[in-house]
């Protein structure tokens, strides 16, 4: 049974403001060149061929242990930036105009040891719908080990989670992949369960087929194949997702949990304090970092307080829209942050130490 879900405050000038926005936006876009994101498109081609291609050199490299260890953690790289520059954009159709095409692309998450039909689930209804709203946004979700939330007191190990963070935020895949996705699917106490209970039988089978590919392709594969010893295959995997863990959090944590972002909290009604236009404000941070890297290497991924206000827009066309939304917000008093990539990562840091003196969360994409 699906709960009933909280609702954003009715302010019919903030409608009207957000509608001027969506308006000054749609010029800017008019005048943008279309053929953008067909970068995106040959990416779409590049970036599974880049990782499996690597996978298949490593095999190659068996018999040296330092190349095929490098092998894997390229390959840990290769998983964010597939992540940002395809599955995040497909989860969102804005890649391709054809959903077959948008969900194929998607798929790639289940080949690389995620599951894509929980994903987006989370993060297209949960995340987009309720960021940084506790017991519905799924990225941040009570987990007992490390505080996000401010709310409440900081219980057992979390007094001290400032202290030893540095080693739990490195097994942030591995949590992902071989405990979330499953807990997800049968756990009732999970959010998705709580709010889309109903999760096809087919889905659960192909959760768990293609895990065991995943592990067999990874691990087994090159042990029975390849005369990987046991100690390298699993040590070199080991590796890949660590550097995969570490990239995507470096590039992640700085967006939502900081102390200058709401925790926004429903009233006894289920009542947001905010509208929906000033919510995503409030609990959303860019980053001032932008260069040629971050644009078409990593996806644009500081600029992210213009994807959860038009998230059907490509990321290829945000640094025009950012520009709309911070003179936008200048202009009528909204609250819009932006701050440097290491400035926010110490933030956030900031954020873990104060919740240890008064927070039970274990921050989770």
């Amino acid at each position: 049974m699906t709960m009933k879900r909280p609702s954003y405050y009715k302010d019919s000038q903030e409608t009207q403001l957000f509608a001027e926005l969506r308006k000054r936006v749609n010029a800017r876009m008019e005048s943008t060149p279309k053929s953008r994101d067909t970068s995106i498109k040959i990416k779409a081609v590049v970036l599974p061929i880049l990782y499996f291609g690597t996978y298949f050199l490593a095999q190659y490299f068996a018999q040296n242990a330092w190349l095929y260890a490098a092998s894997y953690a390229f390959m840990g790289i290769t998983i964010v930036l597939i992540y940002l520059n395809l599955i995040h954009e497909a989860a969102h159709n804005n890649i391709y105009e054809s959903k077959f095409w948008n969900k194929a692309v998607l798929s790639l998450f289940d080949l690389v040891g995620a599951n894509s039909f929980i994903w987006q689930k989370r993060h297209v209804v949960s995340h987009h719908a309720y960021p940084n709203v506790d017991g519905w946004d799924t990225d941040i979700e009570q987990s007992g080990i490390i505080k996000i939330y401010p709310h409440g007191k900081a219980e057992g190990i979390q007094k001290h989670q400032h202290k030893f963070f540095l080693f739990i935020y490195p097994l942030y895949l591995f949590n992902w992949m071989l405990i979330r996705d499953f807990r997800d699917f049968f756990d009732p106490k999970r959010i998705i369960q709580k709010t889309h209970s109903n999760i096809p039988t087919i889905e659960k089978v192909k959760l768990i087929a293609f895990k065991l590919f995943y592990i067999s392709y990874q691990i087994l594969l090159p042990i029975f194949f390849f005369q990987v010893s046991w100690k390298l295959a699993i040590g070199a995997w080991f590796l890949q997702v660590i550097v995969a863990s570490i990239f995507a959090l470096f590039v992640l944590l700085p967006l939502h949990p900081l102390p200058e972002n709401e925790f926004p909290i429903p009233d006894s009604n289920g009542h947001l304090p905010f509208s929906w236009l000033r919510h995503q404000l409030e609990v959303t941070n860019d980053l001032s970092n932008s260069n040629w890297f971050i644009r078409y290497v990593l996806g644009n991924f500081n600029y992210h307080v213009a994807h959860h206000l038009f998230p059907n827009i490509s990321y290829a066309y945000y640094d025009e829209i950012t520009d709309e939304v911070r003179k936008f917000s200048q202009e009528h008093n909204l609250n819009y942050k932006q701050f440097p990539l290491l400035e926010a990562l110490k933030k956030h840091y900031n954020l873990l130490q104060s919740n240890a003196k008064s927070a039970m969360y274990f921050f989770e994409e």
